[in-house]
């Protein structure tokens, strides 16, 4: 299964690309703790609700217009692994601003909760590159997959 989620954030790419591919600039809208490297093959790795990692490694990075990184739960037996899936974050100049595409590739059938997660953190995304704050994640706390 293929997920597809974009939302369209009134500030350049540049911004939204330090919100994407460090550790700080992702923690304002997801997450508990990150591990991102700056280099393919590095880790990429969220804590997204304080119980537990998702992530992979970086796959793929051109600054300002796309970071990919493989993706699943560092969960014993979980359905997702880590790694499992391919995630891409795609900054594509438009309109005054940016449009933050979020592709998610090789998700089993069965995980329509991945796309309701990604419009929620996306949502976040969005407050932040406004400059406002989007509160407490009421997902932290919540048990991982």
């Amino acid at each position: 299964m293929r997920i597809v989620v974009e939302r369209h954030v009134a500030a350049p790419p540049e911004l939204l690309w330090e919100l994407v591919s460090t550790p700080s600039g992702w923690l304002s809208w997801q997450g508990t703790e990150a591990d991102i490297a700056s280099a393919v093959g590095g880790p990429h790795r969220v804590n997204i609700r304080g119980d537990a990692f998702a992530g992979g490694s970086i796959v793929e990075i051109v600054p300002h217009e796309r970071i990919t990184f493989t993706w699943g739960f560092e969960i014993e037996g979980s359905p997702l692994p880590a790694g499992s899936t391919l995630v891409s974050i795609e900054l594509i100049p438009r309109d005054e601003g940016t449009l933050v595409r979020l592709t998610q590739e090789r998700v089993p059938e069965g995980f329509e909760t991945v796309q309701q997660g990604w419009e929620h953190y996306l949502d976040r995304l969005v407050v932040v590159a406004a400059g406002d704050d989007p509160g407490p994640d009421p997902n932290v706390g919540r048990p991982s997959a």
